[in-house]
């Protein structure tokens, strides 16, 4: 009886590791999903400026939606079917009333940013200019009655502030928590395959414009934070990022790089000092382009 006793556990060692071997899905690179994210993300989102550019402001009525705006329209729509499919693939998905409340919150917000972006373009027509604030623009300054700009200022709230709390708090969360569960032991650990690499260069570059134009540097700061305490804790169960971990890893610090160059190059500017006052000095795109190039995003 001994020696058969003995041999139990050396038998369910080796029926884990066939396990292990033959049963765990090999890590995979979601090439799909990333490039429907990169795809959107300039196609519907940074395109937007591109084609008011491109195209004569005549061309449509002013009260009527333009070209960008249907770019918007559809930017509304496929934002949160993206966000969705991540948690999909995450295998920790959040409680479903969780993920409800997140993909909400991110259509209300992008629809206010669809009406205060529209409405911020025909300004723009008139001599808005970006780089100062709301109350101190040459326009808001000759507008009567005077009280009008307590509304102007209202729907860059609820642009600037409120709807970009509220859409990017979500997709940050989302990211991370997707990110959470690109792990696989140390035996199955692989480089980044070719298409990674391809995406890489224009994923972060996206995330470059998401902290300038969106001024989201703290939320972006954080989760990258949260990204490298999440790798030193998985290292110490011996699990390390699998090539879509790494792919937000090196897009995430690639985009910290574009920030500190962007921000050296605009230190001493006087005129964006004063459009961003606070501690965090972060100029965005739009309005360097206003002071510096022309008056149309």
């Amino acid at each position: 009886m001994q020696p058969f006793s003995r041999k139990r556990p050396s038998s369910a060692l080796q029926a884990a590791a066939f396990m292990c071997r033959f049963v765990l899905p090999k890590p995979r690179f979601h090439l799909d999903l990333w490039l429907g994210f990169t795809v959107q993300n300039w196609v519907l989102d940074v395109g937007r400026p591109v084609v008011m550019l491109v195209l004569p402001a005549d061309w449509f009525p002013l009260n009527r939606p333009a070209a960008a705006d249907y770019l918007h329209f559809l930017y509304n729509i496929t934002a949160p079917l993206i966000l969705l499919k991540m948690l999909e693939r995450s295998p920790r998905t959040p409680p479903l009333p969780a993920v409800h409340l997140c993909i909400v919150a991110v259509v209300m917000a992008t629809s206010f940013h669809l009406v205060a972006d529209s409405v911020t373009r025909r300004l723009l027509l008139i001599g808005y200019q970006l780089h100062v604030s709301v109350r101190e623009n040459p326009v808001m300054k000759n507008l009567e009655p005077s009280s009008l700009v307590d509304a102007f200022e209202l729907l860059f709230y609820y642009d600037d502030t409120l709807g970009h709390l509220m859409w990017y708090i979500p997709l940050f969360l989302i990211l991370l928590l997707f990110f959470s569960g690109c792990f696989c032991p140390r035996s199955q650990e692989e480089r980044m395959p070719s298409a990674a690499w391809m995406l890489l260069a224009p994923n972060a570059a996206y995330y470059w414009y998401l902290i300038t134009e969106g001024q989201t540097f703290i939320l972006f700061i954080f989760t990258f934070f949260a990204m490298t305490a999440t790798v030193m804790h998985q290292r110490r169960r011996g699990m390390v990022p699998d090539s879509n971990g790494l792919f937000m890893l090196y897009s995430f610090s690639a985009a910290l790089c574009l920030v500190a160059v962007w921000v050296a190059g605009l230190w001493n500017d006087p005129v964006l000092r004063k459009k961003h006052p606070g501690l965090i000095y972060v100029p965005q795109p739009r309005a360097v382009y206003t002071l510096y190039l022309g008056s149309e995003p």
